[in-house]
């Protein structure tokens, strides 16, 4: 996929564009930068061309890895947007301000990154162009859909529900960045994997509630 993308002009104190290179490159040049806070947008501007894949895999890859708590609120909802406009073809990639303005400190941009990055490189090291059937502009919109669904189960606050979605999410993201058709692949059976887990989880809690509501309903005849 050609991956255009574009962006609000970047505000005072924002990155410059640092596009070049791998994405783990880009990911730690922005950590290094001098910035005091590191904005969504200024990721957007950073990755240039390749913004669907690379903000896909920013933002599902934390996930993906064991995070504190609330992590996967603050990050799913930019994947609820991103997800979307792949899936119906936008061709340029837009964020609302309340998201491109988005940001954190250095610091903790350089902790994320110091835990992802590692990650990253390996997974790298395996992604070559192929199997591009599954990389065209038409298939990427399914890969849009699948991305769409699984951003919404990511933002639910279920309980380590989401770590699979997260997974599936990062493998698409990288598939596109390398067109790589064997990690979208890849992808589609992390999907799979994730529904599944999904409605395992939910016969477990309606199970649970469904045994300790029994006693109590039979207390009042019911």
């Amino acid at each position: 996929m050609s991956d255009p993308a574009r962006s609000e002009p970047l505000e005072a104190g924002d990155q410059p564009q640092l596009a070049g290179g791998g994405f783990s490159e880009v990911l730690q040049r922005l950590s290094e930068g001098e910035v005091e806070r590191v904005s969504v947008g200024a990721i957007l501007e950073a990755f240039g061309d390749r913004a669907f894949g690379a903000l896909l895999l920013v933002f599902a890859l934390p996930n993906a890895l064991p995070m504190p708590p609330g992590t996967s609120a603050v990050l799913g909802a930019p994947l609820v947007f991103i997800a979307f406009q792949l899936m119906i073809g936008r061709s340029v990639l837009w964020l609302p301000s309340f998201i491109t303005k988005r940001s954190m400190r250095r610091e903790d941009f350089g902790a994320l990154t110091a835990k992802v990055v590692p990650w990253v490189k390996r997974l790298e090291r395996l992604l070559k162009p192929r199997a591009q059937l599954l990389t065209t502009p038409v298939a990427d919109r399914f890969t849009g859909a699948a991305c769409f669904a699984l951003s919404l189960i990511l933002f639910l606050p279920i309980p380590f529900g989401n770590m699979p979605p997260a997974v599936a999410i990062s493998a698409f993201a990288l598939g596109m960045l390398e067109a790589d058709g064997v990690a979208i692949a890849i992808g589609w059976l992390s999907t799979t994997a994730s529904f599944g887990i999904m409605v395992a989880l939910w016969k477990v809690v309606l199970a649970g509630v469904h045994a300790f509501a029994a006693p109590v309903l039979r207390l009042f005849g019911l």
